[in-house]
């Protein structure tokens, strides 16, 4: 992947690439925790990522296999009901020359309500109207709310998501990284 000169000072990028990636992953930013370790996914979040996957942190973090490209590339610090919204500069920065290096991604899971708004091929009035008509994303897109340990309640109103989204995730990841 290239280098990502033109972030501001003391920005360290929280990206996962490489030109072989066929699974990617769009999410919000980085967490505390994943910042810290310089690892994305690299916490609760991650661990029920993986699990809605069905794939293991080996192949999780595997660059060859997975790539992980943020909306922003780093921890943007805490809010009031949270943590901020992605840091803006990045995704309009690097996102095309980065996708531009990763001519074999088979699939693009959009994770939360920024990636979705900003590569969702049709518009959605909210996340959970994008994630309920995944059947009318293409193909190569599935949409799903971040797998933060703060939306059980998200989870808990909407089952069909566990019952009828989630196969379909581990069987769109397995096509995917299968050669």
């Amino acid at each position: 992947m290239p280098p990502l000169p033109g972030l501001p000072d003391g920005v360290r990028p929280i990206i996962q690439a490489a030109a072989s990636s066929r699974l990617l992953i769009i999410g919000q930013a980085p967490g505390a925790r994943a910042d810290a370790r310089g690892r994305p996914f690299d916490d609760a979040s991650g661990d029920r990522l993986r699990d809605w996957m069905g794939i293991d942190r080996d192949d999780f973090y595997d660059p060859r296999q997975v790539a992980i490209m943020p909306m922003g590339f780093c921890f943007p610090g805490r809010g009031r009901s949270g943590d901020l919204p992605p840091r803006p500069e990045c995704a309009p920065l690097w996102h095309r020359r980065l996708l531009d290096e990763m001519p074999a991604i088979r699939l693009t899971l959009l994770i939360g309500q920024y990636a979705q708004r900003a590569y969702s091929p049709q518009p959605f009035s909210s996340l959970t109207d994008c994630v309920e008509h995944w059947r009318d994303l293409p193909p190569g897109y599935l949409p799903l709310p971040h797998p933060s340990p703060r939306n059980q309640a998200w989870l808990k109103h909407h089952p069909w998501f566990e019952t009828e989204l989630l196969p379909e995730l581990k069987k769109r990841v397995r096509e995917a990284l299968n050669p």
